[in-house]
């Protein structure tokens, strides 16, 4: 496609979000990994919150979460999830669509090991998407895990991570008037190629 050049050039998608991802941590005060991920219920109410996206692999994006979370639960039911990546000091986003297997393996514990201490035990004691009585209730069951694991807690059964493999990814940058560059990227399967589309802004 000859007029996909500067931010949009590449063949392969992930490193053009890696470079994108790369470029915004250099710009946005707070989380540039952030993104806005939605998922329906059993209803098919679409849900959308914010996590943070903690690798861009070569064929996927990853995130943790404690697996009796709303979310999970949903991913669980559907095998399918989308996000968008905004960059307000870029005049950025990508959009994100595609199906979601479990990382609960080697690489979920290495993660979870490289995490602040409080952060593990917060795992271990949140409830996650469940009612709480109190601020104090959470702090006092945070006391408990930590009495229990001490300074190495292990990851927990019910915490790990999504992997997205998409099936859908659109690149899109602000234009003058509202004449946005977009480029959507598809492909079926995960072993397919990608085919790539100029979209109208």
């Amino acid at each position: 496609m000859s007029d996909r050049s500067g931010i949009f050039a590449g063949d392969d998608p992930f490193v053009i979000a890696q470079r994108w991802l790369g470029e915004a941590e250099k710009a946005e005060p707070n989380d540039p990994n952030a993104i806005a991920l939605a998922t329906v219920d059993a209803d098919g109410m679409p849900d959308v919150r914010m996590v943070l996206l903690k690798e861009i692999e070569s064929d996927a994006f990853l995130f943790y979460t404690n697996y009796a979370s709303a979310k999970a639960r949903q991913i669980d039911a559907t095998g399918k999830a989308a996000f968008v990546m905004h960059w307000k000091s870029l005049r950025r986003q990508i959009r994100v669509r595609g199906v979601v297997e479990k990382e609960d393996g080697p690489k979920a514990d290495a993660y979870f090991a490289s995490r602040s201490l409080k952060s593990r035990l917060g795992a271990w004691a949140s409830h996650q998407s469940q009612p709480l009585a109190s601020r104090a209730a959470l702090m006092a069951e945070v006391a408990r895990v930590g009495a229990r694991y001490g300074t190495n807690p292990p990851r927990p059964p019910f915490w790990g991570g999504f992997r997205i493999i998409p099936r859908e990814i659109e690149f899109w940058a602000d234009g003058a008037f509202r004449l946005h560059d977009r480029f959507r990227w598809t492909r079926k399967h995960a072993q397919d190629g990608w085919e790539i589309a100029r979209l109208n802004p």
